[in-house]
């Protein structure tokens, strides 16, 4: 006799049927590469830098990696918390090309700490833990470069604090683990000190809750910060250290910063002459309010499912909701070279923290800005690895996203735990790097790698295709690499270049002039990367420095 279901039975199949009808109704798509199951560190923080390498480090208190320190070397700190004489890394390069790592010395720890990329190219990283709490350390990008520590510069300890570039080549460090303020680097007369700034203690829901650290900042086309905390933002301006506008709170008022960890992005800016028409924001995924505190006691509530968008240039501005397919705290979102925003690791319960997080999400989403609304999602292929706590993504230079990390202990687990600590290394590839838009995908043949522009420039950019050329769909884009960790990409932004005609010049090759950014507010100085995209199929990148 055949059995009525269940009532869990039904509950589990509407939650499907609802699920997927919610969902993009198209094939996925995507592919996924293992790199190496073994990079010795877990890649809790990563920035790609102009000699094609990427920088990662954890934590040096972790306890010993799986990565030796080379020729005997030894770092002997009587500091350290758990490990006073180590022998291993906690920081490593990773070469693209060679798929190949080199260990790096770092003394005092970097966990959850922030950086940036100077104009220079060279990574200043700020703050951490311990003996690490004030400290400013820099890695210049070349073969046999390491890591150099300037000392205790800080004004304040900043752990769990965010960092961006000033268009005067300066970095702002806000915030941190209780910090209600922020500072400059480099320091000079006049800004040796810490500034207060209300809008972090305003944002705080308690010290044991906190639901504002790590916030995400934006540089605004008017020069002034955009600082986005818990649940609402303001517009800053930092040089008269004054709040010039406040935004909405986003509707439903649910957190959205470290622990109840989303996302955000600056979505592209499209120019004009060299100027942009307006700026958007969007914020994504999270955590519902009593969600880290139930978590503590082992109750994990359901992740946010909503994004909201807003155009912070607007003189009245209001969030715009929107649902993603699937809920995810703890995800990452990056910038492609189209456009495009990959939504990516994280988990469908809990919050950040130590072994917080529960359900993993391995399928990634890409939100489309220029579709119409309840059309911009698309589901991808999934991984087969769970990224949670301490995972990252960032763009590489060939249009792939690196993923790493996830490490949601106290110390290296490998086993007899839900989620064990990881250390490999995955290439996402986008669909457009699928061999079936080969004669589409164009080849950028000048200006050549790591050309140098200025602001306001006429750039000739030159380019071939061996398909059919679809003159209207082409653009030019650059993208600034992103210092990415606890899911938010710190001074990840694309401009979409103001361009003129498309001209053929024979043989599959075509040429295109397009306005460099007027100013350091729209780009600040420093390397990006410049793609030709054609029929929303970009090129590979090449390094071009604006000064």
């Amino acid at each position: 006799m055949k059995k009525c279901p269940t009532l869990p039975h039904l509950i589990l199949s509407f939650l499907f049927i609802s699920t997927f009808l919610s969902s993009p109704t198209h094939a996925a798509v995507g592919k996924w590469e293992l790199l190496t199951k073994n990079v010795g560190i877990s890649a809790m923080h990563m920035q790609l830098l102009h000699n094609d390498r990427v920088v990662m480090f954890d934590r040096t208190d972790f306890g010993p990696s799986n990565l030796s320190l080379p020729n005997g070397v030894c770092r002997n700190n009587p500091n350290d918390t758990t490990l006073k004489v180590d022998c291993t890394a906690h920081s490593a390069e990773y070469d693209v090309a060679s798929n190949t790592v080199r260990p790096l010395f770092v003394f005092t720890d970097t966990w959850c700490s922030s950086g940036a990329v100077n104009p220079n190219g060279s990574l200043v990283q700020t703050g951490g833990y311990n003996d690490g709490e004030k400290m400013v350390r820099v890695f210049t990008p070349c073969a046999t470069c390491d890591w150099e520590e300037i000392g205790n510069v800080l004004a304040n300890w900043r752990w769990y604090a965010t960092d961006h570039i000033l268009p005067d080549g300066r970095q702002i460090i806000i915030g941190g683990r209780g910090q209600f303020s922020y500072e400059f680097y480099p320091k000079s007369e006049g800004s040796m000190t810490a500034l207060n700034l209300p809008f972090l203690q305003e944002t705080s829901d308690g010290a044991a809750i906190e639901n504002n650290l790590y916030p995400f900042v934006f540089l605004n086309m008017d020069g002034n910060l955009f600082i986005f905390a818990n649940n609402r933002a303001i517009l800053f301006d930092y040089v008269a250290g004054k709040t010039v506008k406040t935004y909405p709170t986003i509707p439903g008022g649910e957190p959205r910063s470290y622990p109840s960890t989303g996302s955000a992005v600056l979505l592209p800016l499209k120019s004009t002459k060299g100027q942009a028409a307006e700026a958007e924001v969007l914020v994504c995924g999270g955590a519902p309010f009593g969600a880290y505190t139930k978590a503590l006691k082992k109750t994990y509530m359901d992740s946010l499912r909503s994004c909201a968008r807003i155009k912070i240039t607007d003189p009245n501005p209001e969030w715009v909701m929107e649902d993603m397919p699937l809920a995810r705290i703890m995800g990452d979102m990056t910038l492609l070279p189209n456009g495009d925003v990959l939504i990516i690791n994280g988990a469908a319960q809990g919050t950040a923290g130590w072994e917080l997080g529960r359900h993993p999400v391995r399928t990634p989403v890409v939100y489309k800005p220029d579709n119409a609304t309840g059309s911009r999602f698309e589901l991808q292929n999934p991984s087969a690895i769970s990224r949670m706590y301490h995972s990252t993504a960032v763009l590489l230079r060939d249009g792939r996203v690196l993923v790493g990390g996830s490490n949601p202990h106290e110390r290296y687990v490998f086993s007899n735990v839900l989620f064990p600590t990881d250390l490999s290394l995955e290439a996402f590839s986008p669909n457009y790097l699928d061999s079936k838009f080969a004669s589409v995908r164009p080849t950028t043949l000048s200006p050549s790698s790591q050309a140098e522009v200025g602001y306001g420039e006429k750039l000739t950019v030159s380019f071939s295709i061996t398909g059919t050329m679809a003159l209207d769909t082409v653009s030019v884009t650059m993208v600034s690499p992103s210092f990415t960790t606890h899911s938010f990409s710190m001074n990840q932004r694309l401009v979409v270049l103001a361009s003129e005609t498309v001209r053929a010049l024979g043989n599959s090759t075509f040429q295109v002039e397009v306005t460099t950014p007027a100013s350091g507010n729209l780009a600040p100085s420093g390397y990006f990367l410049l793609y030709v995209v054609h029929q929303q199929i970009p090129s590979e990148g090449i390094w071009v420095k604006i000064r």
